[in-house]
């Protein structure tokens, strides 16, 4: 690294210093900002710093926290990873994480729309692509546009540059072209016990992208996420290498799942709750496999992650607890839902819950979704629900059409204000239950430090 870059470097850092002593925020992204302002050649710089060791995470849902259990598994094994835990995953926010920390590899998760930009630049050693879900349609598009451009980055990716797949989804796993199989490891669920029955009204990936012929599912796990086949080509989910043999639920209190590896059987317990986070497991032990690292040791540190900002994140609030499950798409809060209902027919199961709806620029302005998610599943099982948000009164009238009576909405649009009324509601020794968008996620947050309730989320 020159000294002239260095120094560029040093500006940046220090006014991501002042940025967090004034208290007003950016401090995950504006050191990057300023840098790649200065320079804009400085991700690829800081990617030659770390020696051609850098894992890039992307996916719709559960980045952040197939992150957080990939840099578990990579410390159990002695790794110092660089890694921006505190979940800015576009350009800057890795640039912050690079001149703010020292490891012996990198680690970044990363924006869908800017993983291609971003891996030209770092050239990465092992590429990890979760899901691709429908979301925030007025910036990404359909998904058959970061299908395709997926598609080309891998294309261009490095001869032995690691591929990890999610077998299970047909868009992530058609991204693998023509690469090697030497070089592609697929992560998957071969138990079906835990298959969504009914109709599914959150399929984003019906058609095959080889020959555009309709798919068919021999079982769907979540939204379009199943073992598929298309009987125009012959094209089907690919066999995974990383494979969940039997999946035990245990509500709130996590999985445990048997796991077949290259190497042989082993068991995964995940501390964290839903099907969802079992994908982000088996992500996060397929990236270790990858990167040679034992699969007993990795899943050891996978069963140390707690919970990531606003991800099953539960926090005391005196003689109460707030447990924060981030939403932001219908199948990931579909998934929520089934996580939070599931086990208990005809019965209140959720005395309390709050939910934020926000449609700001990085929650994406249209709210539609909602409309396709299964809230009817909250019907005869929730006590009191607080709708907050800027389109508090619009998830209101949603929870009215999925079935829940109108005398158990109560419509406070301010953050501080509805989380208060909400936590009055709700009884000593009881849990209330946040499920906020993206944006109200952050407000929620800093709500809570500056009450000193939890810690800033970029510490």
């Amino acid at each position: 690294m020159d000294l002239l870059f260095k120094a560029k470097a040093g500006i940046a850092r220090a006014i991501g210093v002042a940025s967090r002593a004034s208290g007003r925020g950016g401090g995950t992204t504006l050191p990057g900002r300023v840098l790649l302002r200065l320079d804009g050649e400085a991700l690829a710089k800081l990617g030659r710093e770390l020696d051609g060791k850098v894992t890039l995470v992307s996916a719709s849902n559960g980045k952040t926290t197939t992150s957080s259990m990939i840099a578990n598994a990579l410390r159990a094994a002695g790794h110092t990873p660089v890694h921006n835990h505190a979940g800015s995953n576009m350009a800057w926010g890795v640039a912050t994480a690079m001149i703010e920390s020292r490891g012996d590899c990198g680690l970044f998760e990363v924006d869908e729309a800017w993983l291609p930009k971003v891996a030209a630049a770092v050239r990465p050693s092992t590429v990890c692509l979760g899901n691709l879900f429908r979301d925030q349609l007025d910036r990404y598009g359909e998904l058959d546009r970061i299908v395709d451009e997926w598609s080309a980055m891998v294309d261009r990716l490095d001869p032995g540059c690691s591929l990890v797949l999610n077998a299970d989804d047909p868009l992530v796993a058609s991204v693998a072209g023509e690469r090697p199989a030497r070089d592609i490891v697929f992560f998957g669920i071969d138990d079906t016990s835990h298959a969504v029955e009914g109709e599914v009204h959150a399929s984003d990936a019906d058609l095959c992208r080889r020959c555009g012929g309709t798919l068919e599912y021999s079982v769907r796990l979540m939204g379009h996420i199943g073992h598929y086949r298309c009987p125009g080509c012959g094209w089907e989910r690919p066999q995974p290498q990383v494979r969940a043999t039997r999946v035990e639920m245990r509500g709130m209190d996590g999985t445990v799942a048997t796991v077949q590896t290259p190497e042989g059987e082993i068991r995964l317990e995940v501390p964290l709750p839903g099907l969802y986070n079992v994908y982000n497991a088996l992500a996060a032990l397929a990236v270790a496999i990858a990167n040679r690292i034992d699969p007993q040791t990795a899943a050891g540190g996978i069963g140390s992650t707690g919970a990531v900002f606003g991800r099953v994140e539960v926090i005391a609030i005196d003689d109460r607890e707030l447990a924060i499950l981030l939403i932001k798409n219908p199948v990931g809060a579909n998934e929520v839902i089934r996580t939070l209902v599931d086990g208990e027919a005809d019965k209140v199961t959720i005395p309390h819950l709050w939910i934020a709806l926000n449609d700001r620029i990085a929650d994406g302005r249209d709210i539609s979704w909602v409309w396709d998610a299964d809230f009817e599943r909250l019907a005869g099982k929730v006590g009191r629900v607080t709708c907050a948000g800027t389109r508090a009164a619009e998830m209101a009238l949603r929870l009215k059409y999925a079935g829940i009576d109108e005398d158990r909405l109560h419509v406070v649009g301010p953050v501080d204000e509805s989380l208060d009324a909400a936590l009055a509601a709700t009884g000593e020794g009881e849990r209330l239950f946040a499920l906020p968008t993206y944006t109200a996620l952050l407000e929620l947050r800093t709500l809570l430090a500056k009450r000193g309730l939890a810690k800033d989320y970029w510490e």
